[in-house]
Order: structure tokens, then C-alpha cells, then sequence
């Protein structure tokens, strides 16, 4: 028997904020709910869909066209990460999804999701990293960032 849930977050696999989504019980009961990434469905729970799909659509690219233009924008930005590092060049910790979208905000970029930002190995030294954005479901653009010891 599924379990009718309302995604409150993206789940990747699963769907995006507001989606109606039938899963097996134990995975909604002990994964979806207590993460607050779902809540369950109801009658009065489809009214909170239109407010959580009115912020998704504030913040998402919507088109095509409008990814292709941001796309276009990452490629020719000077990312610059200013972080704290040993004699080595070996980093203190590492850099996260947060502080790429920062300092693309801060480089005059455009203002990302975080949890759209992908990061294949963990960036942990200084130098020079490609960062993947996706977009949109059928553009993803890449970024390169100059990490540097502050």
C-alpha cells in the first residue's frame, strides 16, 4: 500500500516542491516526514501547494531561454573564493555549495540555489575548480572558481 505525500523540498528522484507523490509507507514514515521534506497529503494540504509552488516559480528559472541567458553569464564571471588555508595550500575544511553561490552573488552573478550547485570532488586546496549549475532540466552550465588563501 503507498503512502500520498506533498513534497515540501526537492527530493532528487522523487519531485519538486508542491509535487503529489506516492511512496511506500516506511520510506515517507522514517525518511520524507521527519526531514520536513514532505508533509502528508489532505484535502487542506492542497492549499498549501499553491503557495509552495508560488515560491518555487519566484525562484526558478522558468524557460528554457532564461537558463541559456544565465548560462551564458556564468561562463564569463570571475568567481573568486577567498577561504582560510595552511602553509600547504591544503584548506581548512572545505568549500561548500553555500559559499560558491555566495561568492557568485558577490562576483555581480546571478543569485543560485545552493542545492542546484554540484560539486564532483570536494574542493580542498587552493587553485582552480569547475563547479557544475544545473539551470534547468535540460541546461547545465559550468563554473570555474579560483579558490585563494585569504
Amino acid at each position: 500500500m503507498a503512502m500520498k505525500l506533498i513534497l515540501t523540498s526537492e527530493v532528487s528522484g522523487l519531485g519538486a516542491p508542491g509535487d503529489i507523490v506516492e511512496v511506500k509507507p516506511g520510506y515517507g514514515r522514517n525518511y520524507l516526514l521527519p526531514r520536513g521534506y514532505a508533509i502528508l497529503w489532505t484535502r487542506g494540504g492542497e492549499k498549501q501547494i499553491a503557495s509552495i509552488k508560488k515560491a518555487r516559480d519566484a525562484r526558478q528559472i522558468r524557460d528554457l531561454g532564461t537558463a541559456q541567458e544565465v548560462a551564458g553569464r556564468l561562463k564569463s564571471l570571475k568567481v573568486t573564493l577567498k577561504v582560510r588555508a595552511g602553509e600547504s595550500g591544503r584548506l581548512f575544511g572545505s568549500v561548500t555549495t553555500g559559499d560558491v553561490a555566495e561568492a557568485v552573488k558577490a562576483a555581480g552573478g546571478p543569485e543560485l540555489d545552493r542545492r542546484r550547485i554540484e560539486i564532483a570532488n570536494p574542493i580542498k586546496s587552493i587553485g582552480s575548480h569547475r563547479v557544475s549549475v544545473k539551470l534547468h532540466p535540460e541546461v547545465s552550465a559550468q563554473l570555474d572558481v579560483e579558490v585563494v588563501a585569504a
